[in-house]
């Protein structure tokens, strides 16, 4: 069963099913995109910027936030409302910190 901090019982047992019974998901895809964003979305805007401009070739091997985010988009649509909703309300914890603007940087000026 996948674990997810934050979700019920019943949520994580539907992402379960939908893991097993859906083509385009294999076991712990929801719980390995979940880690993906969330570790994107902590990354520093630095590192964001430079992954947007140039790519990030560990992507290629370890995972692609970006699709793991479409990937959760893909799986709240084939859930029920109500677990739906709660998977929602953690992507868009994630969602606002990417949205975020980061401190602003020292200079050494001053």
């Amino acid at each position: 069963m996948p674990i997810i901090d934050g979700l019920s019982s019943r949520a994580l047992s539907e992402i379960f099913r939908l893991e097993r019974t859906r083509n385009y998901l294999r076991p712990g895809d929801v719980g390995t995109a979940m880690r993906l964003w969330r570790d994107y979305v902590h990354l520093p805007e630095r590192q964001l910027w430079h992954d947007y401009e140039w790519g990030n070739t560990h992507w290629y091997c370890c995972g692609d936030p970006l699709e793991a985010r479409a990937l959760l988009d893909t799986v709240m649509q084939a859930m029920s409302p109500q677990n739906a909703r709660e998977l929602r309300r953690i992507v868009s914890r994630f969602d606002a910190l990417r949205k975020q603007p980061s401190p602003p940087y020292d200079l050494g000026e001053g």
